[in-house]
């Protein structure tokens, strides 16, 4: 079994405060970043990590300058890779915020792979983070398209051969990572646990650097010596650099 790693580029951002991403770094300055949808293939049917946005919806309620073009679309961007949405076995969710979760139910045939925690906290989030959950009294949010097929979890599991997730609480409660077997080494999709390789390589100051939101920077600062353990190259969820590599084996 050969597995791979393919990193889509399903949308970008605009003109980001630093901030958000590396905590209290970067005041002043403005990052423009990918919203990333992974594919796994080489395990039977193709895994998909986070699903992204679903821009009509973005544009709308977060405000937010996004562009994403024809090429961009999920379903455009996995047929150019020869992956039919239907074929998808599983998703996996690293997290329920809207940019990672809003096209599940684009893949009619997947069971999707969240934790219960995550479930939970997205479904009664304190105020300050409904938003991003999409908690709000005029919209449904776009996760619970395809609630029916979740898969809830709690803690690491196994969801296909070479595929794991780790529970990485900090960023939300429900924050998980996904360790794959690949060809050449091992990975892990760390979702916003690590949002930049400068989240995960640190500065002088200190070695890691979380990122600007979190709801338990304790839980963050507990993963990330987790992630230390695991003995995987990390891949960062909204850098550039992944794009741009687009392949991991």
């Amino acid at each position: 079994m050969t597995l791979t790693i393919t990193a889509l580029s399903v949308g970008r951002v605009f003109g980001l405060h630093k901030p958000s991403l590396t905590y209290v770094r970067g005041w002043g300055e403005t990052l423009d970043i990918p919203l990333i949808m992974f594919v796994i293939q080489g395990a039977g049917a193709p895994v998909i990590v986070d699903t992204g946005a679903d821009f009509d919806r973005a544009v709308k309620h977060h405000g937010i300058k996004m562009e994403q073009t024809p090429e961009e679309r999920p379903e455009a961007a996995l047929r150019e890779l020869g992956v039919d949405p239907a074929d998808v076995g599983v998703v996996i969710n690293t997290h329920l915020h809207w940019d990672h979760s809003s096209n599940n139910h684009l893949f009619p045939n997947a069971r999707i792979v969240v934790q219960q925690r995550e479930i939970d906290y997205a479904s009664n989030p304190v105020p300050w983070h409904r938003r991003q959950f999409e908690h709000l009294p005029d919209l449904t949010a776009a996760w619970r398209r395809a609630e029916d097929r979740i898969d809830a979890i709690d803690g690491n599991a196994e969801v296909a051969p070479g595929i794991s997730v780790v529970a990485l609480p900090g960023h939300t409660p429900g924050s998980q990572g996904v360790v794959v077997e690949a060809e050449t080494r091992r990975y892990l999709l760390a979702g916003d646990c690590i949002d930049l390789y400068e989240n995960w390589e640190g500065d002088a100051e200190d070695e890691h650097i979380p990122s600007g939101f979190f709801t338990d920077i304790v839980a963050y600062k507990n993963s990330l010596d987790l992630i230390e353990k695991l003995g995987c190259e990390v891949i960062p969820s909204h850098d550039p650099l992944v794009v741009e590599r687009r392949e991991f084996r």
